[in-house]
C-alpha cells in the first residue's frame, strides 16, 4: 500500500537527481527519460516538492528496475558480481540500444507503463540467463 500512496502522491523531486547521480547519467537526460521538462524537474527540486503523475510513474519504475539490476548481482555467483555496480551498470544499460527492443534504448521506453514492462521482462530473461 505505500507504493500505492507514492504512486498517487508522487516521489521527492530530488529523487529524480539522486537517481541520475548514482546512475552516472546527465540529471538532464534523466529528466527526459522519466519525461519530465527540465524546467519542472528544477523548479520542484529547488522547491522541495513532488513529481506526480507519468513523471512520478516513470520515476519508481526506474527504481523498480534498479531493484532487479541490483537482485541480479545478489543472486549472481561470479566473483565480479562482489563489486558489482548495479546502478551504474544499469544507467550504461539503459543508453545501449537492445536488439529485442527494435533496436531502441531500454531509456527511451521507460515513461510509459507499457515500455518498463517490456524493459523489466527483458531484464528478467537476462537474468535467468534467456538472452545476452
Amino acid at each position: 500500500m505505500a507504493i500505492v500512496r507514492t504512486e498517487r502522491a508522487g516521489v521527492h523531486a530530488q529523487l529524480l537527481k539522486d537517481l541520475a547521480r548514482d546512475m552516472a547519467i546527465p540529471a538532464s537526460r534523466m529528466f527526459a527519460i522519466l519525461g519530465i521538462p527540465k524546467a519542472t524537474a528544477e523548479k520542484k527540486i529547488a522547491a522541495g516538492e513532488l513529481i506526480a503523475g507519468q513523471g512520478g510513474q516513470a520515476a519508481i519504475g526506474l527504481v523498480r528496475l534498479l531493484g532487479q539490476a541490483e537482485a541480479m548481482a545478489v543472486e549472481s555467483t561470479a566473483d565480479a558480481a562482489a563489486d558489482f555496480a548495479a546502478a551504474k551498470w544499469l544507467g550504461q544499460w539503459i543508453e545501449t540500444v537492445q536488439p529485442t527492443l527494435g533496436g531502441r534504448k531500454p531509456a527511451d521506453l521507460l515513461d510509459t507503463p507499457t515500455g518498463l514492462d517490456m524493459v523489466s521482462r527483458l531484464l528478467g530473461a537476462i537474468q535467468s540467463g534467456a538472452y545476452q
